[in-house]
C-alpha cells in the first residue's frame, strides 16, 4: 500500500480537486487491497490442492479438492479419506494368535480321533466279514485319511500369499503406470495391490483374501487356496464314508427290537402315528443296551452329518464365489484379465 500517499498533506490542501483526488486514490487503493485479497485466494487455493503422491514422490496439483485421488504418472491411489483404524492390543493380537493356535490344535485331535474311534469301531466288524473286504476299507480309510490330513496342513502352514516387494517413493525407480491402481497400507507401509487386503490376525497384506478361517489359523488367500478347497472337498468324501460305514456296522451291533402287538382299533393316520411311536419307543429301549463299541458308532454317525452339512455349506460357497468370479471374467471379454485370473493360484 503506498502509505507516504496517505500520510501526504499536499492532498488535503484548498485545491477544489482534492476531493475527487481523494476519491480517485480511495478507489484505487480499495482496488489494490481487493486484488491483494484475490491473489492471496488464489495462492491459498492453489497450496490447499498441491498434493505429494505416495508412489512416486511427484507433486500433484488438483483442480478441485478431493479425498482420493490417483496419480497421473504411476497409476497409485492415495485415499486422505480413510481414517486409520486403532491398531490392536498386544495382549488381544496374542489371544488372537493363541485362539487360533487352539483351533487348529482341536480340529487335528478332532480328525485323529474319528479315524482311529472308526478303526477300533468298525473294521472288526468289517474284518468278520472277509479278510479282503477288511483290508480294502483299510486302503481306503488309509488314503482319505493322508489326503484329509494333508490338505489341513498345506492350508494351514502354508503362507496364504504375500504382495511382491516393488520399488516405489521415488520418481526415477518408479516407471510409468508402475503402481496402477495400488493403495498405501499404513499397516505395513508398503504398497499395496488392488486385489489384497490386510489382515490383523496375520499382521500382514494378503492377495485375493477371501476370509480369515479361525480353524486352520490362517488367511484364506491366493497361494493356499486350491489346498482349502481341496481340504473342503476331501472332508465332505470322508464323512460320506464315517457315515456309511458306521451305519452299516451298527446293523450289525444294533439289539434285536422288541416290537409289542399293536391292537388296530383305528384307521388312517392314526394308525401310521401309533406304528411310528412304537418303533421309536423300540428303537430307544434298545439303545440302553447297546455297548461302547455301538455308543461310539452312534457318535460318529451323527458328528460325520453334522460336520457334512456344514462343510458342504461352506464349499458352496466358495464354488459360488469362483463360480462368479469366471463369470465376469469370461463375459467381459477382457483377454488381460482373462489371462490374469487364469495364472492365478485360486484355481
Amino acid at each position: 500500500m503506498p502509505c507516504p500517499i496517505l500520510k501526504g498533506k499536499g492532498f488535503f490542501g484548498r485545491n477544489s480537486h482534492t476531493p475527487k483526488l481523494y476519491g480517485d486514490l480511495h478507489f484505487l487503493l480499495h482496488m489494490d487491497e481487493e486484488s491483494s485479497k484475490e491473489e492471496h485466494y488464489a495462492s491459498s487455493s492453489l497450496d490447499s490442492h498441491k498434493v505429494k503422491c505416495w508412489g512416486c514422490g511427484l507433486n500433484l496439483l488438483l483442480e478441485s479438492f478431493s479425498p482420493i485421488f490417483k496419480c497421473g504418472w504411476c497409476g497409485a491411489i492415495t485415499d486422505q479419506s480413510r481414517a486409520l483404524r486403532k491398531p490392536d492390543s498386544a495382549c488381544f493380537s496374542r489371544w488372537r494368535c493363541l485362539r487360533d493356535r487352539l483351533f487348529v490344535t482341536l480340529l487335528l485331535c478332532f480328525m485323529l480321533f474319528v479315524i482311529c474311534a472308526g478303526v477300533w469301531a468298525i473294521y472288526p466288524i468289517i474284518f468278520s466279514i472277509s479278510m479282503f473286504y477288511g483290508v480294502f476299507h483299510c486302503l481306503l480309510t488309509a488314503i482319505l485319511s493322508i489326503l484329509t490330513i494333508t490338505y489341513f496342513c498345506m492350508a494351514s502352514f502354508f503362507p496364504p500369499g504375500s504382495p511382491p516387494n516393488i520399488t516405489w517413493g521415488s520418481y526415477p525407480v518408479v516407471g510409468k503406470d508402475g503402481l496402477d491402481n495400488y493403495t498405501f497400507c499404513a499397516y505395513c507401509s508398503k504398497p499395496k495391490p488392488p486385489r489384497a487386503h490386510h489382515c490383523r490376525s496375520c499382521r500382514m497384506c494378503v492377495l485375493d483374501m477371501d476370509h480369515h478361517c479361525p480353524f486352520i489359523g490362517n488367511c484364506v488367500g491366493s497361494a493356499n487356496h486350491w489346498y482349502f478347497i481341496m481340504f473342503l472337498i476331501s472332508v465332505i468324501i470322508s464323512c460320506t464314508y464315517v457315515f456309511m460305514m458306521t451305519l452299516y456296522a451298527g446293523f450289525h451291533v444294533w439289539p434285536p427290537l422288541v416290537l409289542r402287538k399293536l391292537t388296530i382299533s383305528s384307521s388312517g393316520p392314526r394308525i401310521a402315528a401309533s406304528i411310528l411311536k412304537e418303533i421309536v419307543a423300540a428303537l430307544a429301549s434298545s439303545a440302553l443296551l447297546l455297548s461302547a463299541r455301538g455308543l461310539v458308532l452312534m457318535y460318529l454317525a451323527f458328528a460325520s452329518v453334522s460336520v457334512e452339512i456344514g462343510i458342504v455349506a461352506l464349499l458352496w460357497q466358495q464354488l459360488h464365489w469362483i463360480y462368479e468370479v469366471l463369470r465376469v471374467f469370461l463375459g467381459s471379454g477382457n483377454s488381460g484379465k482373462l489371462q490374469d485370473i487364469s495364472s492365478s493360484k485360486l484355481l
